[in-house]
């Protein structure tokens, strides 16, 4: 009787034990399917699918195709653009070019040039304070002064004016050059004259000693523009400027050297002085040549030269040095 009661206590907790592990069962299921899906994700595994459109739609997703991607090759480097060329300065050029020169002389030089149809030029000796005697290039200066004068008071000039400007500028005749001279109020006239003209160096001769008006090339330069250059940009009126042209367009055979020795002259004055305490020369040049081409305005002054032909061989090479060292930076 015993042994049937525990055979039925056995059966039944084998019973039992057979419901727990059928319950059981899928809470076990359950956990393991969470733990497969947590180690899918954590694997980076593509999700699951169960057709053929998911999986094809995702094809192109480096991050799972069955085919492999080949990294885009990086672009290559955008090549360095070039490194601009250093600007020529064209004073420091000049300087170099006339350095030979001036080693063979004891006098020294002021000298600038200005391309007329670009603009572009160089001086060289051109220092605050330092000034040159103008000898008699100062006549353009007077000139310009009477026509100034005489635009101011509305008329033209008359017969004798006119007769000493064509002496003084064509053949460099002083009398006619003391008679303007006086005409536009000496030095004073001629100071006022040029802050008009835009000369910003240059100082009037004391009394009537108008040879030694004090200038600049860089000065002679600027009177230079205000002859050749167009309305709009000189106070001289064309008419004015057209007969300081004509003028400066016939200076006498004989003097007919200077800036002219580096183009087909077009413009020209020249001036010369004897230094009585040193006995030494100033000689000076300025005007208009026509070289390839181009129209430059030069001007060159000079002291101390040893003779009156010394004087004009070193103004000549400069003015030539001028003009190529010019006409090389335009064809730069």
């Amino acid at each position: 009787m015993s042994r049937h009661r525990s055979a039925r206590k056995a059966r039944g907790s084998t019973a039992r034990g057979s419901v727990r592990s059928r319950a059981a069962f899928p809470v076990l299921a359950a956990v393991a399917a969470v733990v497969f899906l947590a180690v899918w994700v954590a694997m980076d595994f593509p999700p699951l699918s169960s057709g053929d459109s998911d999986a094809i739609s995702r094809s192109g997703d480096p991050g799972w195709s069955a085919t492999p991607v080949t990294p885009a090759a990086p672009s290559p480097p955008a090549s360095a653009s070039p490194s601009p060329s250093p600007s020529v300065d064209p004073d420091q050029v000049l300087s170099e070019q006339l350095a030979p020169i001036l080693k063979a002389t004891t006098a020294s030089l002021s000298v600038a040039v200005l391309d007329v149809e670009d603009g572009d030029g160089a001086d060289y000796g051109v220092r605050a304070g330092t000034t040159y005697d103008t000898a008699s290039v100062v006549k353009v200066d007077i000139l310009a002064a009477l026509l100034l004068k005489a635009q101011d008071q509305g008329r033209v000039l008359t017969a004798q004016e006119k007769t000493y400007a064509t002496s003084m500028i064509q053949v460099s005749d002083n009398a006619s050059a003391d008679a303007l001279w006086q005409a536009i109020g000496g030095a004073d006239g001629l100071d006022a004259a040029n802050k008009r003209l835009g000369l910003t160096a240059t100082t009037g001769g004391s009394g009537a000693l108008w040879g030694l008006t004090q200038s600049t090339a860089a000065d002679q330069l600027a009177l230079l523009s205000a002859v050749f250059g167009d309305d709009s940009d000189s106070p001289l009126g064309s008419g004015s400027r057209t007969y300081i042209q004509g003028l400066m367009g016939g200076i006498a055979a004989d003097q007919d050297w200077g800036v002219s020795a580096a183009g087909a002259v077009t413009g020209l004055k020249n001036g010369w002085l004897a230094r009585s305490a040193t006995g030494l020369w100033d000689i000076n040049s300025i005007g208009r040549i026509v070289a390839d081409g181009h129209g430059y305005l030069v001007a060159v002054l000079s002291s101390g030269s040893v003779s009156k032909e010394a004087g004009i061989s070193l103004v000549e090479k400069a003015a030539k040095t001028a003009v190529a060292v010019s006409a090389s930076g335009d064809s730069a």
